[in-house]
């Protein structure tokens, strides 16, 4: 057994409680999988962090569900910078992470956490009649064509009518398992419908989302950072935000309101990567005895 340090951030949120909980244990990348995702679990969190040292970037960044490891994951990052932050450990205003998506660089500037996240990927169009029968709704909710977009982590974007559809979905996880597994999607892929509106939950706000999820992780995701970025993509390819930068919210219906600032690097057609900005706070801190053997 070794100790390791930890730190407890909400992400998206300036405040205790709001927006999407992350626990990043420092110095712990090097930690096998069966741990960490053990720890994961015993967190009751959506995902969780272990960091280390690099050779390519600032620091590295490994990201877990209770299940398996993920390439990238928006919260997650927002919540590890902020507790590097805290921690004293980033000198000036930039950082970049090495990560299973890549490098990606975050700046810190304006009070946020700004993180670029890779070129948009557009992959396949999903029937409006599929996608409606994965989260229980009628495919008229469903206003544009849902498709897979990823900006380091693929999500099937579905654009819905309005709150009340939203409000309305619930999740089948075994139709969900059935309709990815069909369309080749590996184990470590996300491809949950994320569901959005083109109205915030709050005057500020100019979308507003949900994520829902299969077991063993909680069945709703309060902020979803990296989903963000893909459906923000998707908006802009569809010329369904005008906008060049919006404010994206999510998690309010949960008792965890969340909010994200998103751009976009290039033209709506031909962009370059999508930024993904928010605050972080953080909630606590302590150590964790963790059995230390290494990948």
């Amino acid at each position: 057994m070794a100790s390791f340090e930890f730190d407890w951030v909400d992400a998206f949120t300036d405040r205790a409680f709001g927006g999407n909980g992350c626990a990043m244990v420092l110095n712990g990348a090097g930690l096998d999988d069966r741990t960490c995702m053990d720890f994961v679990r015993e967190t009751s969190l959506v995902e969780c962090t272990f960091t280390g040292p690099s050779k390519i970037a600032d620091i590295r960044v490994r990201y877990f569900l209770a299940s398996r490891e993920i390439p990238f994951a928006g919260h997650p990052t927002i919540a590890t910078v902020a507790a590097l932050q805290s921690r004293g450990l980033i000198s000036g205003d930039t950082i970049r992470l090495e990560t299973g998506a890549g490098i990606i660089p975050v700046s810190l500037r304006d009070g946020l956490i700004e993180m670029t996240q890779v070129a948009p990927q557009f992959g396949d169009h999903v029937a409006a009649e599929t996608v409606a029968g994965v989260i229980g709704l009628d495919p008229d909710d469903i206003i544009a064509p849902p498709r897979m977009v990823s900006t380091g982590l693929p999500f099937c974007i579905t654009v819905l009518r309005d709150h009340d559809a939203l409000r309305r979905a619930k999740l089948d996880p075994e139709r969900l398992g059935k309709v990815t597994a069909s369309m080749g999607y590996a184990s470590n892929d996300m491809a949950e419908p994320f569901l959005v509106t083109l109205s915030g939950a709050t005057k500020e706000g100019d979308t507003f989302s949900r994520l829902l999820l299969a077991p063993p992780s909680p069945p709703e995701d309060p902020f979803t950072g990296s989903a963000t970025g893909a459906m923000a993509a998707y908006l802009w390819h569809n010329g369904l935000m005008e906008k060049d930068s919006f404010i994206a919210e999510q998690g309010h219906w949960m008792g965890r309101p969340g909010q994200a600032r998103v751009g976009r690097f290039g033209p709506a057609q031909n962009m370059t990567g999508i930024s993904v900005a928010g605050k972080g706070y953080v909630l606590m801190r302590g150590t964790v005895d963790l059995p230390d053997q290494p990948v």
